[in-house]
């Protein structure tokens, strides 16, 4: 007949227990922070080896509301909210999003006067009937082509076209550039 353990060597066994779960708790901290350490995973390991599920069930028996279950998840529950605020301050303090939406707005990048100008002329070629019906541009490419053309050579000096369609593009820009 087997030998049933004292309440001396059961509160003893509890003990070491609890103290193997305080080191499983801190190494899973401390993995979570150090995920590349290989020695702080294998402290976290080995410490929550020595905890089996009988042995929780008996403490939690013993103990009650003081068990090492209870304290385990509760250093736990701590350990991961202080880990979580760590993370979102961080993350606020880089302007990194958090849950999807951006710590602090980014800002808009001005638009350039190049840009401004091709939008205008695109404008005037989409009024046209050049390059489609008006209100539609058939030949995207090209009347692209067209209007960042003529904005180029304004920008560099040239003169407007005489006549046509690249003419009113040129007007538009050169109140632009």
């Amino acid at each position: 007949m087997a030998r049933l353990p004292t309440r001396r060597e059961l509160a003893d066994r509890l003990d070491e227990l609890e103290r193997d779960l305080k080191i499983a708790t801190a190494g899973a901290a401390g993995g979570a922070v150090l995920a590349r350490s290989p020695a702080v995973r294998a402290a976290a390991l080995t410490g929550a080896r020595a905890v089996s599920p009988y042995a929780l069930a008996v403490d939690a028996l013993v103990r009650e509301e003081e068990s090492l279950l209870g304290r385990g998840a509760i250093g736990l529950a701590e350990s991961a909210e202080a880990l979580a605020s760590g993370v979102e301050a961080r993350a606020r303090r880089e302007g990194l999003p958090i849950a999807g939406r951006p710590a602090v707005a980014p800002k808009k990048k001005p638009t350039s006067k190049f840009n401004k100008a091709i939008k205008a002329g695109m404008k005037v070629v989409r009024a046209s009937t050049s390059y489609g019906k008006k209100g539609t541009i058939s030949n995207s490419k090209k009347a692209f082509s067209a209007v960042t053309k003529t904005a180029s050579a304004i920008n560099k000096g040239k003169k407007v076209a005489k006549t046509g369609i690249k003419r009113k593009i040129g007007l538009a820009i050169r109140k632009i550039l």
